[in-house]
């Protein structure tokens, strides 16, 4: 992603809020639990998925602005905009289930959920136990930190004793450990938690996806974002359980068709645009019918 983005404030689409449980494609939360369709498996199938007339998705509920929970207790934002346009297109209720980073392989593995589309960021670990669609977003890893002390560079972390806010199961962890393992991480769940603790002065910075760290700090005075492009260009795409064949043909042909009437475009423009501002440049950010260039 490119790092020049026009950033401008976008009123309460992203005050972080936390939630959990599930659901109805009205985006009210009820509680609800996955179940799966026999002893043997350990996911549905379309056809399954179809003849029950819902299908479990699982999205954030305090990530905004890509899956949140809004001031009507309603489900928003740019992975929940896809999520109802897959609902409508399989002809089922949505039931939505709230999810943490750290618990997103889990829920597709063991039939919690159907389809996970919560920021989920394709790495070749996550690979060998998720099967992933086409890709429907770009991204790289940012770090926003306190004007009054930003972190300007990885370099003023490493060694210095100075803790880096993560949330469990992100590829910030995972890119953090690997390439930078004198960096100390403190690590939270849920990334309402992570945010309050940056509020609370409680590390010298936070780091995440670059294009939620510069929307945060955008509504956030007092935060700026002055390492917006770490790391790799990174994918994110839905994910199913391993094996699921019929979902993941499905979503891959959904993805392509969608991509012909530029939908995550429209996706943006509904969810992100007033975000990022009216100079920010969606290509950046979307990608269309699968193909990530």
């Amino acid at each position: 992603m490119k790092t020049k983005t026009v950033i401008t404030a976008a009123a309460a689409l992203l005050t972080v809020l936390a939630g959990c449980g599930t659901a109805t494609s009205a985006g009210t939360p009820a509680s609800a639990s996955a179940t799966t369709t026999d002893s043997s498996a350990v996911f549905r199938t379309l056809d399954e998925i179809k003849q029950s007339g819902t299908v479990k998705i699982g999205v954030f509920s305090d990530k905004a602005p890509f899956g949140y929970v809004d001031e009507n207790g309603k489900y928003a934002g740019y992975d929940v905009y896809f999520a109802e346009r897959i609902g409508k297109d399989l002809g089922t209720r949505i039931e939505y289930v709230s999810l943490d980073p750290a618990n997103r392989v889990e829920f597709a593995e063991t039939g919690k959920v159907d389809i996970v589309l919560a920021n989920f960021t394709v790495t070749p670990e996550r690979a060998e136990k998720v099967d992933f669609a086409l890709p429907y977003m770009k991204v790289q890893l940012g770090i926003v930190s306190s004007e009054k002390d930003p972190v300007n560079d990885v370099k003023d972390l490493e060694g210095t004793g100075k803790e880096l806010i993560i949330a469990k199961g992100t590829t910030a962890e995972t890119y953090f450990e690997s390439n930078h393992p004198t960096v100390v991480l403190q690590k939270y769940d849920a990334y309402a938690d992570a945010y309050n603790a940056l509020l609370d002065g409680r590390g010298a910075g936070l780091s995440t996806d670059n294009t939620e760290v510069l929307a945060w700090a955008s509504v956030n005075p007092g935060f700026v974002v002055n390492v917006a492009a770490l790391g790799d260009v990174d994918s994110i795409a839905p994910a199913v359980a391993k094996n699921n064949t019929t979902l993941l043909n499905w979503l891959n042909d959904e993805i392509k068709t969608l991509g012909e009437e530029k939908f995550f475009h429209a996706d943006y423009e509904a969810t992100l645009r007033s975000v990022y501002g009216a100079d920010s440049n969606a290509d950046d950010l979307v990608v269309e019918g699968g193909a990530l260039n």
